[in-house]
């Protein structure tokens, strides 16, 4: 399967029809170009569920890459759009298979480099950190970072530019006024490719069947703010540890409230530092080593613990079960759950939650309160509609959701006039240039899992 000079192809390997993994391939002259190399974790199975049991999967998993593997002479690059778990991950793991370079930011490469580092990669590795105002040729595709904004700073779109065809790759955003920390945006970015001429917008679809428009990660100021100043003893707030905005927002309002603030958590602490070094967050110096809080008054005492979806061996979940060192909790404090629940995560959430509120811990979550506490990252109706008045693409491709959602997005793109949109999964090849369509199952996907760091394959 060779894409020819008129051809302009999109393949996902991962990432539509789910949410995670994801792993994207663009094609065209004989060349491919990859768009990022996610994991998931793993989920338990109905009969494991019904049986109370956990997931017997290996719990690291991501896209099985043998379809681009076996063409890797032919893959120019692989560009990364963001930091997040679902769409870097999996690099340390793929890369000696893939072998190719790579191309992102500057606070994403920090990230990566320090994943690489863990698994004796990091120079090994070309990364090319590349100035998102620069337009960049690789290999045939002219590729321009586009600035929008998500839950993790330095988050972009990229819009991918060959002969003959043009297309508009959002990765994973919503429009957020106010983010606290990264990129904010502009309408114009989007109407200059409206302008232009976009054949095709693959798209976002996390929240395509949630009425409104997503709230701004500054509102939640206030409402955390509320809880933890009239909080009696210590308070510890659960949230996506790659939230930076979120950290951001904690840390100033430890030091209103007068509190000593903290993160649990490795995958927390790692990302603070990253964005300390990066320049992204470089004003840190009220955090306290989680070694000195058991001395502290615990009515002093805020802390950022990794664990919102109830995930074994995180910070909240060994806070749950009385074994975390550093900590310990008591009756009347409190936790905040600053999150929403992963779809497939509601029952271990559930059994944290119980295991919390019988060591009488006071639980607030976004459901037990008025005030808002957490904001998604993803785009509602009223932002997807926005995107496509502004960028005008002539066939809408949803990706990053599960089939209700892609479903959902593609109504939504036909009812603001998009000409055509393909609802596909994994493994369907969508035709971009000469002619727009989509060829089912055109390549067979599945999924390795991560076992003592080797990989297997993982039967369906």
């Amino acid at each position: 399967m060779i894409p020819e000079a008129s051809d302009f192809w999109f393949l996902p390997l991962g990432g539509t029809g789910e949410i995670g993994m994801n792993m994207n391939l663009y094609g065209h002259d004989g060349q491919w170009l990859m768009v990022d190399c996610g994991i998931t974790f793993a989920k338990p199975t109905e009969e494991e569920k019904a049986l109370g049991l956990p997931a017997s999967a290996p719990p690291v998993q991501m896209a099985d890459p043998e379809f681009i593997a076996s063409r890797r002479e032919s893959l120019v690059a692989l560009i990364i759009t963001h930091a997040h778990e679902d769409h870097v991950g999996a690099v340390p793991y793929l890369w000696e298979i893939l072998k190719c370079p790579i191309y992102t930011t500057r606070f994403t490469a920090e990230i990566l480099t320090r994943k690489l580092q863990e698994v004796g990669l990091h120079r090994k590795v070309p990364i090319h950190v590349v100035d998102p105002e620069i337009r960049h040729q690789i290999g045939k595709f002219d590729v321009q970072w586009v600035p929008l904004t998500h839950s993790i700073p330095d988050a972009f779109a990229l819009a991918i530019r060959t002969p003959v065809a043009k297309i508009f790759h959002t990765a994973d955003w919503k429009l957020d006024p106010a983010p606290v920390i990264g990129n904010g945006y502009q309408a114009e970015h989007y109407q200059a490719l409206g302008e232009e001429g976009m054949n095709a917008m693959i798209c976002d679809s996390t929240t395509a069947n949630v009425a409104g428009h997503s709230i701004s990660e500054a509102s939640l100021h206030d409402g955390l703010k509320s809880i933890i100043e009239n909080a009696p003893g210590r308070v510890v707030v659960t949230c996506f540890g790659s939230n930076l905005a979120r950290l951001k927002t904690l840390y100033d309002i430890a030091g209103e409230c007068d509190r000593h603030f903290a993160l649990l958590g490795r995958s927390m602490i790692n990302m603070a530092s990253a964005a300390k070094a990066s320049q992204v967050w470089s004003q840190q110096s009220n955090l306290v080593d989680a070694n000195y809080l058991c001395y502290l008054p615990k009515q002093t005492v805020l802390a950022v613990a990794t664990g919102s979806q109830g995930e074994p061996r995180t910070a909240l979940y060994r806070l749950s079960h009385d074994n975390f060192f550093d900590l310990a909790l008591e009756p009347g404090d409190t936790v905040i759950f600053s999150s929403r629940a992963i779809p497939g995560n509601e029952e271990a959430i559930q059994e944290l939650i119980d295991r919390l509120e019988a060591m009488q811990v006071t639980v607030v979550t976004q459901e037990s309160t008025e005030q808002p506490i957490h904001a998604s990252g993803h785009p509602a109706i009223d932002e997807l509609k926005n995107m496509y008045r502004w960028v005008k693409p002539d066939m809408a491709i949803p990706v990053h959701g599960e089939p209700a959602h892609l479903r959902a997005h593609g109504k939504l793109a036909a009812s603001v006039g998009v000409p055509s949109h393909q609802v596909g999964e994994n493994g369907d090849l969508y035709y971009i240039a000469p002619y727009r369509g989509i060829r089912r199952n055109a390549v067979k996907t599945g999924r390795l899992g991560l076992v003592k760091r080797k990989l297997v394959p993982i039967e369906d």
